[in-house]
C-alpha cells in the first residue's frame, strides 16, 4: 500500500492519445497525486479479440506512472465485458424480472451466474496478475467496479439453477425449505427442487420468504463473483491487497458480509449538493463504510470535483465545497480521498461528469482547488494509524432492510432508510459521532445503541441486545420491531415478542394512519410534537410512560416509554415522530446515557469529530455555513495546516476546515 495519505483518482489513458500521457503525469506530480485506479473499463482495449491480448500500452502507462512517483491501484476490467463476448455468448447478458434482456452498449451488462462470463473474467484477471505481479507501481488490486450498480439481480435460467443450488445448501431438504417458506399458505408446497424458480412476475404477492431468500442469494452471488477474481489475484500476488468500491447504502448487497472479503474497504460517494442536508447524507455514508470495515481506515475511492451527470439537474460545487467534503471523509476515518476521474472525458455518457483536470484545462478554479488539496494532504500522514471515536451505535442489518420492504405489509410506505436517517440526523446535529453495528455484533463498547427499526430479528440478535441492556447499556427501539424471525415468520404472543420483558410492555396491534392524518404526542413535562403514519397500541407492563397521544380513541396511551432492565434501560417509541420530537427524544436519551458532543455549543451547520492515536488526538471542525464561526476548545493545540499554536478559541471561515492536534 501507499505509505502516505492517498490522493488521486480514476485514470483512463485509453481515452487519450499518448501525447497527453506525459502531460498527465507532470500534472499529477504538481498536484501531489500518489495513487491512481487504472484500467477499470479497459477490457476491450486489453483483449480486442478473444484470446488476443494487447498489454504494450498498459506497460507504457505503468512504467510512466512509476517513474513519476505515482502508484497504481490496478483494476480487473470485468465491469464492462467487450462486445465480442456479448456476441459470442449472449447468455452472459442479464435478464429482468419480467423477462427483458439487457443488451450491450452500456456497462455492467453481465449475469453474475454466467459460467461463460466467469471463465473469461478469470482469464483476464489472471493475465493481468501474471504480467504485473513484479511491477513496482502495483500496490493494490481493484476488482471489477461498483458491484450491484444499475441492476442487482438477474432472473435468467442460469440464475434459476444457481438459486436452487444455493437453497439446497441453505436448507438441505425440501421439508426444511417448505417449513421456512410457509408453503402451506396458498398451497405453494414444493416436491422437487426443479419446481423452484426465482421470484419472477406473478399474478399476486409472491411468497415473502422466497423473496427474502432471493435477496440473500443475489447478495451472496455478487460476493462470490468478487471472490472468484480475488482468489486468482491472491495466488499470484499474495502480498498485494485487494479492494472493490462500495456504494454506501446500496440495498442489494450485504456490505457487512462483503467487507470481510476485502483487504481494504473503499467507497464511492456522490451527495446531491443541491440539497441543504447533503453533508448529513455523506457523513451517514462515511460512518457506514468505517463501521463495516470494523472501524479500520478506509478509502474514498470516488467523489466528484464538482458536478455529476446522472441526476435530472446536476449541481456544481461552490468554491471550497470539494475541499470541505474531502475533509469530512478524512474526519470520519478515510486514509485517502480520490476522484472520478483524473481527466474529464470528451466523449461518452460521463463527459459532463467533472474531473480533476476539467475540459477547460488547468487555468480553472477546479484545478487550483485540486492542486491545493493535494498539497495540503501531505500533512496528514501522521493520522494514518488513528481511529474515530464513537460512543453511540445505530443497528443496521441488510436482511432486516430487505424483509421490511417486502410487499404485503400493514403499510408499504414504511421504508427503512428514512427511519435510520431521522435518528442519525438528530445525533449529527449534536456532533455526536455514530458507528453502525450489526445486531449480532459486540455492543459493549457503546454507551447508547439505537434501532430505529428492527422488523426482522434473529434469536441471536435478540439475545445479544438483551444482554447489552442487562449489562448496563442504554437502548432505543423503534416501532414495528421484533415482529418476525429469520424466516419471516411472525413471533407470536404480542409484539415485539422477544423484547417485551426488556421494554416492560407489549403491543396489541398496529394502526396505520392515512397520509394526511396527524396526531400529537405530549411528553410528561408538557412538550408537544406531531406524529404521523403509524401507531403502536402499547400496553404497559412495568414501563414508564414518557409521552402519550393527545387525540383519537387511543388518547392518553403511551407513545414513548422507558424501562429498567438489569443494569440498563430500554426505551421504545411507538410512532413516527416529527423532527422536533426525535430531537427531543435523542436529547433525552443522550442525557440519560451521559453522551457528550465532541465540542459543545457549536452553531447549526458546524461539524466536529475526533480521531485518536495513542496519546494524540486530532479535532476536525468543518464549517458548512456561509458565516465565520468562532470555536472554543477545552484545551489548546496545534493547527495542522499552519503549524501554529491554537489557544482555546479560533475562527473558521465559511466552508472552512480546521484540524487541531492535541497531545
Amino acid at each position: 500500500m501507499v505509505e502516505h495519505y492517498i490522493f488521486g483518482g480514476d485514470y483512463n489513458p485509453e481515452q487519450w492519445s499518448e501525447e497527453v500521457w506525459n502531460e498527465d503525469v507532470r500534472l499529477m506530480k504538481e498536484a501531489g497525486v500518489n495513487l491512481v485506479s487504472l484500467g477499470i473499463f479497459s477490457w476491450a482495449k486489453l483483449e480486442p479479440q478473444p484470446g488476443i491480448f494487447q498489454f504494450d500500452w498498459l506497460d507504457q502507462v505503468m512504467d510512466l506512472l512509476h517513474k513519476n512517483g505515482v502508484a497504481v491501484n490496478l483494476a480487473t476490467p470485468t465491469a464492462s465485458p467487450p462486445a465480442w463476448l456479448s456476441r459470442l455468448h449472449p447468455e452472459i447478458l442479464p435478464v429482468t424480472k419480467d423477462g427483458v434482456t439487457l443488451w450491450h452498449g452500456s456497462r455492467r451488462h453481465y449475469c453474475p451466474h454466467s459460467h461463460s462470463y466467469h471463465e473469461y473474467a478469470t482469464r483476464i484477471a489472471t493475465k493481468l496478475a501474471e504480467r504485473y505481479k513484479d511491477h513496482p507501481a502495483l500496490v493494490m488490486w481493484h476488482v471489477d467496479n461498483e458491484y450491484g450498480c444499475h441492476f442487482g439481480e438477474c432472473f435468467c435460467e442460469n440464475s434459476a439453477n444457481a438459486f436452487r443450488i444455493w437453497l439446497q445448501s441453505r436448507y438441505g431438504s425440501l421439508e426444511t425449505l417448505n417449513f421456512a417458506w410457509g408453503t402451506a399458505f396458498w398451497g405453494q408446497y414444493y416436491g422437487n427442487w426443479e419446481e423452484i424458480c426465482p421470484p419472477r412476475q406473478a399474478p399476486a404477492h409472491i411468497n415473502p420468504t422466497q423473496q427474502l431468500d432471493w435477496a440473500r442469494f443475489c447478495s451472496d452471488s455478487w460476493i462470490s463473483a468478487f471472490d472468484a477474481q480475488k482468489k486468482v489475484l491472491c495466488q499470484i500476488t499474495p502480498k498485494v491487497p485487494v479492494t472493490t468500491n462500495f456504494m454506501g447504502f446500496l440495498k442489494c448487497i450485504d456490505y457487512w458480509k462483503f467487507a470481510t472479503h476485502e483487504d481494504v474497504v473503499s467507497n464511492d460517494c456522490y451527495p446531491d449538493i443541491s440539497q441543504a442536508n447533503w453533508m448529513i447524507q455523506s457523513a451517514l455514508e462515511y460512518d457506514l463504510i468505517r463501521s463495516i470495515g470494523n472501524r479500520r481506515p478506509w478509502i474514498l475511492m470516488e467523489q466528484a470535483t464538482s458536478n455529476v451527470n446522472w441526476r435530472q439537474r446536476n449541481a456544481s460545487k461552490k468554491p471550497g465545497i470539494m475541499r470541505l467534503g474531502s475533509y469530512q471523509a478524512t474526519a470520519r476515518g478515510a486514509n485517502g480521498v480520490m476522484f472520478f476521474q483524473w481527466r474529464q472525458s470528451k466523449a461518452g455518457a460521463e463527459k459532463f461528469h467533472s474531473g480533476m483536470v476539467p475540459h477547460a484545462g488547468v487555468d480553472t478554479r477546479i484545478w487550483q482547488e485540486v492542486k491545493s488539496l493535494g498539497c495540503e494532504l501531505k500533512k496528514f500522514d501522521q493520522l494514518l494509524a488513528s481511529e474515530v471515536e464513537a460512543e453511540v451505535a445505530i443497528l443496521l442489518d441488510w436482511e432486516n432492510w430487505w424483509a421490511l420492504e417486502l410487499d404485503s405489509k400493514p403499510s408499504n410506505d414504511l421504508k427503512f432508510l428514512p427511519q435510520l436517517y431521522a435518528y442519525y440526523a438528530a445525533l449529527y446535529k449534536r456532533n455526536i459521532t455514530v458507528d453502525f453495528a450489526h445486531p449480532e455484533a459486540d455492543l459493549s463498547r457503546y454507551k447508547l445503541v439505537l434501532a430505529p427499526n428492527l422488523y426482522l430479528v434473529t434469536d441471536k440478535s435478540a439475545e445479544n441486545i438483551k444482554s447489552y441492556v442487562k449489562n448496563g447499556g442504554t437502548f432505543l427501539l423503534g416501532f414495528f420491531s421484533g415482529i418476525v424471525d429469520q424466516n419471516e415468520h411472525v413471533r407470536l404472543g404480542g409484539y415485539p415478542a422477544d423484547f417485551k420483558e426488556m421494554l416492560g410492555l407489549w403491543v396489541e396491534d398496529f394502526i396505520v394512519c392515512p397520509p394526511d392524518q396527524f396526531n400529537r404526542v405530549q411528553t410528561n413535562d408538557g412538550k408537544q410534537f406531531y406524529s404521523k403514519d403509524w401507531v403502536d397500541e402499547i400496553k404497559l407492563n412495568g414501563a414508564t410512560k414518557l409521552a402519550a397521544y393527545v387525540y383519537d380513541y387511543y388518547a392518553d396511551t403511551a407513545a414513548i416509554t422507558e424501562n429498567c432492565f438489569g443494569a440498563g434501560q430500554g426505551f421504545y417509541t411507538g410512532t413516527q415522530l416529527d423532527e422536533n420530537g426525535i430531537d427531543w427524544l435523542v436529547e433525552f436519551i443522550c442525557n440519560k446515557a451521559d453522551i457528550q458532543p465532541v465540542i459543545s455549543n457549536l452553531p447549526a451547520g458546524v461539524e466536529a469529530l475526533r480521531r485518536t492515536k495513542g496519546q494524540s488526538s486530532w479535532i476536525f471542525v468543518l464549517n458548512h455555513t456561509d458565516n465565520c464561526i468562532q470555536v472554543s476548545l477545552d484545551s489548546p493545540g496545534q493547527d495542522l495546516f499552519s503549524g501554529e499554536e491554537v489557544t482555546n478559541k479560533f475562527t473558521i471561515e465559511p466552508s472552512g476546515v480546521s484540524v487541531i492536534r492535541q497531545d
